[in-house]
């Protein structure tokens, strides 16, 4: 992702002389917050720790000259993508080009004037701006059209399964009600950040995906299911886990994925490890997971299917999570939700 830019862009003066140093502070002073290191060493050590807006890179240092640093600030996670400018007195036409065919942004012969020193920092700060919001864009705009398509694909599922798509709306908006909570009461804290319940929500549609193995004639079948039937539908969290694993994998980063397939692979899971389709018990259960159970059947056992009628009032639904408590659930979640009833309500339209 892009580095967001700072108010007060700072920038990396790499240079033997201090003179230097000092009359670039002078002449950027009203530019930029500077920083200086004295050889290619000092200004690895400082890039493995810092990110700076910009370098300035002096080509003739003793030891490691400027190209090599370069070059290794280049392996560094962080200074990758930095923009380089390098510093030189020598004007040949062939250092010039070198200095660009090496990937620099720009070029600044020694002696400094002044002008020219501060005109092309600002250009090559105004361009990496420019960038990094574009680079914003994109990948917001991506992240958009991956959750549209994901959106997309809970909603076929959903309504393979004799549904009408409100299930893959309800459970997100409950998972992100249980999530937030959670967090405001500090249960789960160490767990529950703000990018982590984010990927929860967004992951919680895509929870059924491997529903997409199981025949329509299982899905939608009125009444009970036989033994066999179930163990048909059980394959659903281990069918979705490799769909999510094969098809998914590429086409976000791997945190949300991770969640994806612990929602996906864990949601029938129970607190006393009685679930499917591993048997994990209590916090061996993903948290993500143990958030979407509750989020899941308190809505299947809510809502009216095709095949069904939904258990109302609220009250009764909730009575039957509650048997639940520490066998089937984990208790501290649980415990949250029964307290966000009124809030249940207001959401459901319930008096």
């Amino acid at each position: 992702m892009p580095q967001t830019q700072s108010t007060t862009p700072v920038i990396l003066i790499v240079d033997d002389d201090h003179i230097n140093h000092m009359v670039a502070r002078e002449v950027l002073k009203n530019e930029a917050r500077i920083d200086t290191a004295d050889s290619g060493a000092g200004a690895l050590a400082y890039l493995a720790e810092k990110r700076p807006d910009l370098v300035l890179l002096d080509i003739r240092m003793p030891g490691m000259d400027g190209f090599e640093t370069f070059r290794r600030m280049r392996a560094l996670p962080a200074a990758g993508s930095v923009p380089v400018v390098f510093l030189t007195s020598e004007t040949a036409p062939e250092v010039e080009a070198r200095c660009f065919g090496e990937g620099a942004a720009d070029f600044i012969a020694k002696p400094f004037v002044a002008a020219v020193l501060v005109n092309r920092v600002k250009r090559v700060l105004e361009l990496e701006a420019h960038r990094n919001r574009l680079e914003t864009m994109v990948a917001e705009q991506i992240d958009e059209m991956q959750e549209s398509l994901l959106i997309g694909l809970a909603d076929v599922i959903e309504f393979r399964d004799a549904g009408t798509g409100n299930h893959v709306k309800h459970s997100r908006l409950y998972v992100e009600l249980i999530a937030y909570e959670l967090k405001r009461r500090g249960v789960y804290a160490d767990i529950l950040t703000d990018d982590y319940i984010k990927h929860a929500v967004k992951a919680a549609p895509l929870h059924d995906i491997g529903k997409i193995h199981v025949p329509d004639h299982i899905l939608r079948k009125p009444g009970k299911l036989t033994d066999e039937e179930f163990r048909e539908i059980k394959t659903h969290t281990v069918h979705g886990a490799e769909i999510v694993e094969k098809t998914l994998r590429n086409i976000a980063d791997d945190a949300y994925i991770d969640i994806i397939h612990d929602i996906v692979l864990y949601h029938h899971e129970r607190w006393d490890g009685t679930g499917y389709p591993t048997g994990a018990a209590g916090e061996d259960i993903p948290l993500c997971a143990r958030i979407m159970a509750i989020a899941d059947v308190f809505d299947a056992l809510f809502e009216e299917r095709v095949y069904k009628k939904g258990i109302k009032p609220i009250a009764a639904t909730m009575a039957i999570l509650q048997d639940g408590r520490g066998t089937q659930f984990d208790p501290q979640i649980l415990d949250v939700f029964m307290d966000l009833l009124p809030q249940l309500r207001l959401l459901t339209g319930e008096p």
